[in-house]
């Protein structure tokens, strides 16, 4: 070529030398960055992935220190609670102490109630004290919200965890199967007992829940003396009488399948039948305080032991099938986790747990509360744990039946000083019960729930990363490869553009 105004061969040259420095600053950038992708124009779809898995690895990070945080306010509330359970078990030993009256001066028995006041007291303050970052944990600011409830029929709720959208969560019971008592019928014949003889006896035992007691009754002994003689070991055998005609009737104090009622004949003092025939019966099932016509045993000495079970309540809340133990329906479900106790009544009637605003109507609502932890990186219902915490207060541990334990202090009725110890027990038994529950639920929620979820976060986020950056960052090998091969290159280059700009002055040799 003899060509010398336009070098053909120097500008191919400079492009090639251009596109060479461009790589190996791509190269140099690549390994000084440790990141592969720098802008998009390095890979735009890989971009795309990339920012969309370190947004999910932030948000995975972001849920796995939730879930850290829950598991530490979980931490506090224990603590808190177990100071109650020791508290509580203190009282028990208190009340016991001061029930024995023989032993027991009265100036002890007020000092005892000073021990009690201070230990209300206490339960108290650790309830109003207990939180975390000033959130208050154990007085009831996590408790749920209700409206709408009929309390003659639904006597009691505890709500452990609820999720929903919107405003309220209507929860619809429904009762599928009757509560029933256990409960037998002794047919006596006369409302006096007419024996063989005037030194004659009629001996039976009877059992409950509770235990049992042998009962002895002479000829001539009303139905209603009988009656009262089986009600003062109610408190022995969880079994409670009437009279019902001609003879008396004994049932559980409680419902449920846990409940029983049991007798069993050991002398019948040659008992004289009467109208109907003497024996043991069971009750109707469709009218509890009816007697079934078909004996089932006679009052003979040394007769098999005749027993009858109460029944659980059966039915469904919203539209799941509950659980029924006695008088109450539980569900436990992500998105709802409540306890509903029925009245007696609406426990013995099948059909739907009207609220408040009359048929048709949820038997409550939950408009708010509950502690909320979001344990997932993306923001959803699903994504979200919701768990009820109730008031740890003296007036609120306890049961509207046996009482709170705020009875306990001096002056109420359950006092241990002057008031029913008996009754103080129940209620402490009662509060001690709750609380282990509740330290129950937030345990399995640390265990099951936080545990769990910290350990699947963990592997979601070891996961997300890799994959982040196997898109994202470089692979210093291929970039070190890369580097030494662009170096060469560019190298090369820069002499052929050398050699090509040198080409021209061949041309001048020809002016001579």
């Amino acid at each position: 070529m003899s060509r010398i105004n336009s070098n053909v061969q120097s500008m191919i040259a400079q492009r090639v030398l251009a596109g060479n420095n461009n790589a190996l600053n791509s190269a140099l950038e690549r390994l000084s960055t440790g990141v592969k992708l720098v802008r998009g124009k390095d890979d735009p779809a890989g971009l795309i992935a990339s920012e969309n898995l370190r947004a999910e690895q932030k948000a995975l990070g972001q849920a796995l220190a939730n879930a850290d945080r829950a598991d530490q306010v979980m931490n506090i509330a224990e603590g808190g609670l177990q100071e109650l359970s020791g508290l509580l078990t203190e009282l028990q030993g208190i009340l016991t102490a001061t029930a024995s009256d023989a032993g027991l001066s009265q100036e002890e028995k007020d000092a005892n109630q000073l021990q009690i006041d201070s230990i209300l007291g206490t339960i108290d303050r650790i309830s109003n004290a207990t939180n975390f970052q000033g959130i208050k944990l154990l007085n009831g600011n996590f408790d749920f919200t209700t409206s709408g409830r009929n309390t003659a029929n639904v006597s009691s709720m505890r709500i452990n965890g609820a999720k929903f959208s919107g405003a309220s969560m209507g929860v619809n019971v429904a009762v599928t199967q009757s509560a029933q008592r256990g409960g037998l019928f002794l047919s006596l014949g006369t409302s006096n007992l007419d024996l063989s003889s005037a030194t004659a006896q009629l001996k039976f035992e009877v059992g409950g829940k509770s235990g049992t007691r042998e009962f002895t009754f002479a000829s001539g002994t009303s139905l209603t003396q009988i009656r009262d003689v089986v009600n003062q070991f109610t408190d022995v055998t969880g079994v409670s009488a009437t009279v019902s005609g001609t003879g008396v009737r004994l049932v559980s104090e409680g419902f449920g399948s846990k409940e029983i009622v049991s007798v069993r004949s050991i002398d019948d003092g040659g008992l004289t039948p009467g109208a109907g025939g003497t024996g043991i019966y069971g009750m109707q099932a469709t009218n509890f305080g009816a007697a079934q016509t078909t004996q089932i045993a006679d009052f003979a000495d040394g007769a098999s032991m005749i027993r009858d079970t109460g029944r659980d309540v059966q039915g469904t809340i919203n539209g799941a099938a509950a659980t029924g133990i006695g008088l109450s329906l539980s569900l436990s479900t992500d998105f709802l986790d409540v306890s509903v106790g029925l009245s007696v009544a609406q426990a013995q009637t099948i059909g739907n747990v009207d609220g408040a605003a009359g048929a048709g109507t949820p038997a409550f609502s939950i408009l708010d509360g509950g502690a909320n932890f979001q344990l997932s990186s993306r923001v959803d219902m699903n994504g979200k744990v919701s768990l009820g915490i109730a008031e740890m207060s003296t007036s609120k541990l306890g049961s509207v039946a046996q009482g709170f334990l705020n009875s306990l202090a001096s002056g109420q009725a359950n006092n241990a000083a002057s008031g029913d110890i008996q009754q103080a027990q129940d209620v402490v038994n009662e509060a001690i019960r709750q609380v282990s529950s509740v330290r129950g639920r937030l345990g399995a929620f640390q265990k099951n729930v936080v545990g769990a979820t910290i350990r699947s976060l963990n592997i979601n986020l070891e996961n997300t990363t890799a994959a982040q950056s196997s898109v994202r960052d470089a692979d210093f090998a291929v970039e070190t490869a890369n580097l030494t091969r662009q170096q060469i290159l560019v190298s090369a280059s820069t002499n052929v553009l050398s050699l090509a700009n040198s080409q021209p002055q061949s041309a001048l040799q020809l002016l001579g």
